[in-house]
């Protein structure tokens, strides 16, 4: 029996969101935990945004439920919601000082509090997001990261049990989008409240997120933790979206026991676990995927016990730094990615476009796909 505690703080129940014929979400099933973060993550008019909508109230499902603590709040509308949302372009007001926005909120409360609870609390808000004594500021005065902030302590002043993030970090370049990442997961760690972010960006998503959400056309695909839906896709879609990855088509050699052997071109074969056995039987047509960095580049071919290698010739190099990358030929497989950390180029050397060597892999590295 749930719990208060134990009970979801959040759930879509066969939640669906029809605009005529025009399918944006559809039969989603999905318990938010309480002081998790989660993030939905896909592409482009994938539905989760539709998702994150039907959560802050701003669209009804067509079909299905809502809840927030076990209780249906389908036509309950936003403001009346224990929720709050940071846009993706933030929707700040202009005219006002910074602490004006963040106290936008409170003002709006019936009875409405004392001004110095106000002014208390929108300092605290601000302490929380590492602006003390920004306050009397304008807007434009602040720069991206800084206008992020505000957005966020404005959400949080009203204590929300659920802070709904629509791809608040799209505008930030690189650097500080890497920065806010870090300061939205000490935020919520150290306030304990539960958030769910919208993001099409894999490795935001991987990187702050206790449980993701893949969705697609709609509808969501798996979730999971981002190791489990990095080690374990249930398919090449997810596999593709999470991280890079290698994928070779091939006929299903062996299957059993929740792995198998797939036969790709050339006769070379790629073992490992078996995602899902619903269209992984012998015989059957589906993909290996073998992630780059479990791929070696090696001078010799002196595959050791267990392993499997094939001649390359290296097309293109790239330094990333910790890392570099390779796009390498097999005659039979194609053009497929290699990742050599600094130590494997300290003992191999590096390799140049038109050099040859041999990518080495071992047995059971790949996993085996389902095609859909």
């Amino acid at each position: 029996m749930e719990t208060p505690q134990t009970q979801p703080i959040a759930e879509l129940r066969d939640a669906s969101k029809h605009y005529g014929a025009v399918v944006a979400a559809e039969g989603l099933n999905l318990a938010i935990q309480r002081g998790e973060f989660l993030s939905f993550l896909g592409p482009s008019g994938c539905g989760k945004t539709t998702a994150l909508r039907m959560l802050a109230g701003f669209e009804t499902p067509t079909r299905g439920d809502v809840l927030l603590d076990g209780q249906r709040v389908n036509d309950l509308p936003p403001h009346r919601r224990p929720v709050n949302m940071v846009f993706q372009h933030y929707a700040l007001f202009p005219h006002m000082t910074v602490a004006d926005n963040i106290a936008y909120g409170l003002r709006q409360r019936r009875p409405r509090p004392p001004e110095a609870e106000v002014a208390a609390a929108v300092e605290r808000a601000l302490e929380r997001v590492r602006l003390p004594g920004y306050g009397p500021r304008r807007i434009w005065e602040m720069s991206g990261g800084q206008q992020q902030r505000v957005a966020l302590a404005r959400a949080l002043i009203n204590q929300p049990k659920i802070l709904l993030l629509d791809e608040p970090m799209a505008a930030l370049d690189k650097n500080l989008r890497r920065d806010m990442q870090i300061e939205l997961q000490t935020l919520q760690r150290s306030l304990g409240i539960t958030f769910v972010l919208v993001t099409h960006d894999q490795e935001e998503a991987l990187s702050m997120s206790d449980r993701i959400c893949i969705m697609r056309g709609g509808r969501i695909v798996q979730v999971g933790s981002p190791r489990d839906l990095y080690d374990r896709p249930v398919n090449r879609y997810v596999a593709d979206f999470v991280g890079k990855s290698n994928f070779f088509d091939g006929r299903v050699s062996r299957v059993g026991g929740g792995a198998g052997a797939l036969t790709a071109a050339g006769g070379i074969t790629f073992a490992g676990p078996v995602s899902c056995t619903r269209g992984v039987t012998e015989g059957a047509a589906a993909t290996a995927s073998l992630r780059p960095e479990d791929i070696a580049l090696r001078r010799r071919l002196a595959p050791a016990a267990g392993e499997t290698g094939v001649p390359v010739q290296v097309r293109t190099r790239i330094f990333l730094g910790e890392h570099t990358e390779y796009l390498v030929a097999h005659p039979d497989l194609g053009d497929f990615l290699i990742l050599a950390s600094r130590q494997a180029e300290a003992a191999e050397g590096s390799f140049g476009p038109g050099d040859t060597g041999f990518a080495a892999w071992r047995d059971g590295a790949a996993r085996i796909l389902d095609n859909d």
